[in-house]
This record gives C-alpha cells, sequence and structure tokens, in this order.
C-alpha cells in the first residue's frame, strides 16, 4: 500500500504522527465505451464552451456559478484556505462507540505511525479500547474538511470518514405512522424463522457473483478469439488525461489534563454558569 497523506494525530498536547492509507479496494472488472460498429474506443473531450478548443486538464481551474455570476477558483485560492494547509487530525471529543450511527460512515483509512517510536499510537489505540470510546475528528483532504470517527481494529487505528448531518436523509414515511397488529404467534414464528438463519459473519464466505460471472464471459471470448487489437481500435494514449513528535509523552499527557480540568473548573465557577444549569433542568 501507498500512503495518500501524512500528518499527525493531535489530542490535547499529544501528537501522534502517521500515514493514512486507503482501506479499501475497488475490485470491479473496468469497462470502457466502444462503438458497436468497429469497436473504437470512445474517449470525452474536455472543451471550452468560448473557444472550442480542447483544455489539458493541468489548464482546468473550478468555478461556482449562482445562476446569474460565475465566480472562478484557481488552485492558489485553494491552497490560501487554512483548512487545507492544515496536517492535523484533531480529536475533538471522545464518545461511546455505540452512539456512532452505522448510517453516517463513510470511507475508511488506515493510520500507520510515522515516528522512531509507535508509543504515543500505541497508547492512543490501547486507550480507546479500555474506555470502549471512539474518537471524532477533523481532518483536511483532498480540498474537503472532513468528520471522522478514530476507532480500533485489531492492531491498527482506523479513521472512518462521517456524513455531515444534513446528508443524511430523513425516513419519513407516512406508511410507517400507520397502527400495525402483529400477533404473538406471527412474532414467534418470524423469531423462529430468524434463528434458522443465525450464524456467525464470515466475510470471506460471500463472493460478488456478478464481477465472477462477467470475468468468467470475457476470458470465455479472449478463448474464442472474439476480441480486437486494443492499438489498432483505441490509439494510444494521451498523457494529460490521465508532525513533530511529543519527547516526552507523560508530560504531555499531564499537562493536557490539567488544562482540560482548568478549562471545566472556570467554566463551573463562571457567575452565569449556575444560573444557566438551573435553567436546564428547569
Amino acid at each position: 500500500m501507498r500512503a495518500i497523506w501524512k500528518g499527525a494525530l493531535t489530542f490535547g498536547l499529544v501528537n501522534v504522527p502517521v500515514k493514512v492509507y486507503s482501506a479499501t479496494e475497488d475490485h470491479d472488472v473496468p469497462l470502457h465505451q466502444v462503438h458497436a460498429a468497429d469497436g473504437g474506443r470512445i474517449r470525452y473531450q474536455r472543451i471550452c464552451e468560448l473557444d472550442g478548443e480542447v483544455v489539458p486538464y493541468a489548464e482546468i481551474d473550478r468555478a461556482f456559478d449562482d445562476g446569474e455570476r460565475t465566480v472562478v477558483l484557481t488552485k492558489d485560492d485553494f491552497a490560501s484556505l487554512p483548512s487545507e494547509r492544515s496536517r492535523e487530525i484533531d480529536v475533538v471529543e471522545f464518545v461511546p462507540t455505540e452512539q456512532i450511527d452505522l448510517l453516517t460512515l463513510d470511507r475508511a483509512y488506515y493510520l500507520e505511525p510515522d515516528s522512531s517510536s509507535p508509543k504515543a499510537y500505541v497508547l492512543l489505540r490501547r486507550t480507546l479500547e479500555a474506555t470502549d470510546r471512539t474518537a471524532i475528528v477533523r481532518f483536511s483532504l483532498r480540498q474537503k474538511t472532513r468528520l471522522a470517527a478514530l476507532r480500533v481494529r485489531g492492531e491498527v487505528l482506523v479513521l472512518q470518514t462521517l456524513l455531515w448531518a444534513d446528508e443524511v436523509r430523513e425516513a419519513a414515511f407516512p406508511s410507517l405512522d400507520e397502527e400495525v397488529r402483529i400477533s404473538a404467534k406471527e412474532l414467534e414464528l418470524s423469531a423462529s424463522l430468524v434463528e434458522s438463519f443465525s450464524g456467525d459473519f464470515d466475510p470471506s464466505e460471500f463472493a460478488d457473483e456478478y464481477q465472477q460471472e462477467l470475468r468468467a464471459l470475457i476470458d470465455a471470448k479472449l478463448a474464442d478469439g472474439d476480441a480486437v487489437d486494443t492499438a489498432a481500435t483505441f490509439g494510444e494514449r494521451d498523457e494529460d488525461e490521465g508532525g513533530g513528535e511529543v519527547i516526552d509523552l507523560l508530560a504531555a499527557l499531564r499537562a493536557s489534563v490539567e488544562r482540560s480540568r482548568a478549562s471545566r473548573s472556570a467554566e463551573e465557577t463562571r457567575p452565569d454558569a449556575t444560573t444557566e444549569k438551573r435553567k436546564k433542568k428547569a
């Protein structure tokens, strides 16, 4: 695997240098579009609507259109954004693992310690295991600020991006508001059916049958000579297409705990803090 990003996990004054790797990969058979008549490759070109010229990818910027005006954003504009320059994965809070809604989980990444000593990395991993907590973190990757869950998988820390709250649709189905009567016998038989299918989940026992059949079909066509010469039909491919480590970990941990306690103490002793708590209880 090749690292796609380098940075540092930070919580309090503790800094854990890490390398980020994609945890999953796509095994779908890659397919191209071709002309049905002669098998020629269908390619899409980036055409400028003003001059009709083909534009190389290196000369393309991005833009926002509000319906009347267009704002062009250059690569320098994106590079100037604070979040894009950040190489830190900031821990926002540690939450009970069961509070993470599976519906919000998105892309997964492995984190590898990127320092001469993995002590801080192992300490964080063991702490998450011992407390049964998941760290909620913020970081920036590929020009997007992301929220993610940091959890343990075996011996590795896994970073799994989360959908933002407004990206999850509300399940508002009127049909579910209707009262439905379920008899005790129906519930018993349903539970019995579930029990008959019960077992321990082993992902290796399952395979993508569609992709397997597709590969078998391709192999059969190749074996029968039902193929065309790639160079003759597709032509030549256009090349244009195409943290610092904490030296004293114990001191950093103590300082972080003291700073957190001081912050909470200051919050509780504010003149309006007691009044605010009473209002919430009321």
